[in-house]
């Protein structure tokens, strides 16, 4: 059995004023000990939803849970104290240092001050904030509030670890510092389970992704299991002015096996072929001829990118997402719409 079992998880939503919404729908998930899953989907899939049944916060209308055996929903006294949880956004006190706002979180949870403080000096120093420890929040940077939220879920060295959307809103650099830290907590033992819209994300830190839309799993495993569902090669051109984009797509429509995708700023196009090598040799003849000028052209790999558009019939949104139950049901009503 894995480390988080969820069975046939299913919550609905009534909003007022509008149709029941299925926040979860049947949701599977497993989780093995000691690895990353990442659960990908747009807003409003149910990610949100499905973290809160699993931490205690919401009970499920039906379905089943349990972490490390023991049942979510009947003995939620029993998970809490071996779980950690980072939502969307940091839960902070600005006007506490970051030294305060850990010893703080280990007062409440009972360690007893020399404890807590030990144990809030031992995190500062994990997360390299030793220069700003003694700094009110407020004035901290938005991967540092990251950072602190993250090791205030940490206070109690719990077994599992929930991060939803945990690096939304921060610079690349910052993102990549958090994925450090979230892999050496991986390789100390600990079980991450994930939320993300970004799928660069899923792809660097998963073991295993579940890709959830409509309140249920449409898809699961590897990155590479599941890029290679979509199969074949890729053709893509990064055009040097938007309004080649008609040319292109024309060209890439009569060697490709799909519809060629747009970008947002109609300055890619990317399109499946059967044989990269000589489709792109004639995509690149025919431009030629139609004096498209590129900034560069080549083959490549699926991406998440491409699984997901196949699999939801849309890409991936990174707008932040919903941080309520009830906001999360309403995006989903939304995009149904």
């Amino acid at each position: 059995m894995s480390f988080i079992e969820a069975r046939e998880l299913r919550k609905t939503y009534t909003p007022k004023g509008a149709e029941p919404v299925h926040a979860l729908d049947g949701l599977d998930l497993s989780v093995p000990q000691g690895t990353i899953t990442a659960i990908l989907g747009p807003n409003g899939a149910g990610k949100t939803t499905a973290v809160k049944v699993l931490t205690t916060l919401i009970v499920p209308d039906s379905g089943s849970a349990t972490i490390g055996g023991i049942d979510v929903v009947a003995r939620p006294e029993a998970i809490r104290p071996i779980i950690g949880v980072s939502g969307q956004y940091a839960a902070v006190d600005e006007n506490l240092t970051g030294f305060e706002n850990l010893d703080m979180v280990g007062r409440l949870y009972h360690l007893g001050a020399k404890a807590s403080r030990a144990r809030a000096r031992e995190l500062i120093e994990l997360f390299e904030l030793s220069e700003a420890q003694n700094r009110p929040v407020k004035g901290f940077s938005g991967g540092m509030r990251r950072r602190i939220d993250l090791a205030g879920a940490l206070v109690t060295r719990p077994s599992v670890l929930f991060l939803d959307e945990p690096t939304t809103g921060l610079d690349p650099r910052s993102r990549l510092g958090m994925w450090d830290i979230i892999r050496s907590l991986v390789d100390g033992g600990t079980t991450v389970l994930l939320t993300t819209q970004y799928l660069e994300e899923a792809d660097q830190l998963a073991d295993d992704i579940s890709v959830i839309d409509t309140g249920k799993v449409i898809a699961k495993g590897t990155a590479d299991e599941l890029k290679a569902s979509v199969g074949g090669q890729r053709v893509e051109l990064n055009l040097v002015t938007a309004d080649d984009v008609v040319d292109a797509v024309e060209v890439l429509r009569r060697f490709g096996t799909v519809e060629p995708a747009i970008s947002n700023d109609s300055r890619t196009v990317t399109v499946s072929v059967e044989s990269g090598p000589e489709a792109l040799q004639l995509v690149l003849g025919e431009l030629n001829v139609r004096n498209v000028a590129l900034f560069d052209a080549g083959m490549r790999r699926p991406t998440l990118d491409d699984v997901f558009l196949r699999l939801t019939g849309h890409i991936a949104t990174t707008e932040p997402g919903e941080d309520t139950d009830e906001a999360d049901a309403g995006a989903r009503k939304k995009t149904s719409a």
